[in-house]
């Protein structure tokens, strides 16, 4: 019994880190075995050797495939270098320096010691929740805020911890993360269709069989690949889509049950704001503009509005 209370659990939360990694490998593995059935084996010859109709829909395919590629890697490296947002040293709630200024003063000027012993909590405005603090790092944490074990730090509107991006997925860059997801699921449903037609005529033309075993096996792998990634990130944007519509995070969803109704819950147009901005041709990049980061507090993770008159 004693070993097993000397074992630390967040070592192992930490060895994930190491997963991630490999999930970095294994991410561009998949890429490049959709690229080489894509491009070389199956459209490439099409376009190059191909004859009227047959190089136009090339062409078209060859283009989208690459856009899209494009931007799911761009969304992606996003993800994986952009800090999710840290939470400042020594941070506190503006209400909470308020309420100390006014608690000292009126100390001061009462000489009532009790103030500082049990100086008041602060409330967020409009949201209810009393001044939180992280053990762990020593320091405060704002609304919204949650400690990952994996990264040993605290992360600002902290959705979940991502083995994929070997990063943690929070207030700054969970639009990109968003995208991420999109632009790999169409890029997946894109290298599916495509595929099919090349998929079906090797099982039904023996003249394809010439192929050698190896690209063979790469078209059966990435169509597998391809078509068992989009079902599955049909799933995943479907809940995410239902989390931003809402205002909530995957770790709130919980908390979000025990409330008559959530207090961030804006309306799904201001909710959507509060991810990806006001500026309608920024949503489809993973970039903001400066007078949404500038004007919306979300966006940098430390202050977020809440609905007058929720229940909590």
């Amino acid at each position: 019994m004693e070993c097993f209370r000397r074992v630390n659990p967040f070592r192992a939360c930490a060895g994930l880190r190491v997963l991630g990694y490999l999930m970095l490998a294994l991410v561009a593995a998949i890429v490049a075995v959709s690229y080489y059935a894509v491009v070389v084996y199956a459209w490439g010859p099409l376009l190059l050797g191909g004859g009227g109709g047959s190089v136009a829909a090339a062409a078209i395919v060859l283009a989208a495939f690459h856009l899209l590629l494009i931007m799911m890697l761009w969304c992606y490296l996003m993800v994986v270098f952009t800090d999710p947002g840290a939470v400042p040293e020594n941070w506190r709630h503006a209400a909470e320096e308020d309420d100390m200024d006014e608690s000292n003063t009126r100390t001061i000027s009462n000489d009532v010691a009790t103030d500082i012993v049990n100086p008041p909590l602060f409330t967020s405005e409009g949201q209810g929740n009393a001044s939180r603090y992280c053990s762990r790092c020593q320091n405060g944490k704002p609304p919204r805020c949650h400690h990952c074990s994996i990264c040993d730090r605290c992360v600002l509107k902290m959705d979940h911890h991502c083995v994929w991006v070997v990063n943690c997925v929070g207030a700054r860059n969970y639009k990109y993360f968003l995208l991420f997801l999109v632009y790999t699921f169409l890029e997946t449903v894109l290298d599916t269709l495509v595929l099919l037609p090349s998929f079906i005529t090797f099982f039904r033309d023996e003249s394809r069989r010439s192929s050698s075993a190896s690209d063979v096996a790469i078209l059966f792998l990435a169509f597998v690949l391809n078509l068992a990634f989009a079902l599955s990130l049909l799933i995943f944007i479907g809940m995410h889509t239902s989390l931003v519509a809402s205002n909530t995070t995957s770790i709130e969803v919980y908390e979000r049950k025990k409330t008559v109704s959530w207090q961030y819950d804006l309306g799904w147009r201001k909710n959507l704001e509060q991810v990806f901005g006001t500026k309608k041709l920024f949503w489809f990049l993973p970039v903001h503009s400066s007078e949404d980061l500038h004007n919306i507090p979300a966006l940098q993770g430390l202050g977020f509005p809440a609905r007058p008159g929720a229940v909590v």
